[in-house]
């Protein structure tokens, strides 16, 4: 192998691992924005429930609405 096939080679790989590298953090970044983002959900999930149950408890099951 010449000397410059294997140094096109070597900087070729370098190049490679270099980009790994970079995606390998955005990976890691988006991962993250993920896990935010379920517990952004989770906690909004909860709230409607919250709003939900205590609009039930508050509605009168055989009072007519006011536009009656």
């Amino acid at each position: 192998m010449s000397e410059d096939r294997l140094m096109d080679i070597e900087t070729k790989l370098a190049f490679q691992e270099h980009t790994i590298d970079e995606l390998n953090s955005v990976v890691i970044e988006q991962q993250r924005e993920i896990d935010r983002l379920k517990n952004a959900v989770e906690f909004l999930l909860d709230k409607v429930s919250q709003i939900a149950d205590t609009r039930m408890e508050r509605a009168p099951s055989n009072e007519k609405p006011p536009h009656y």
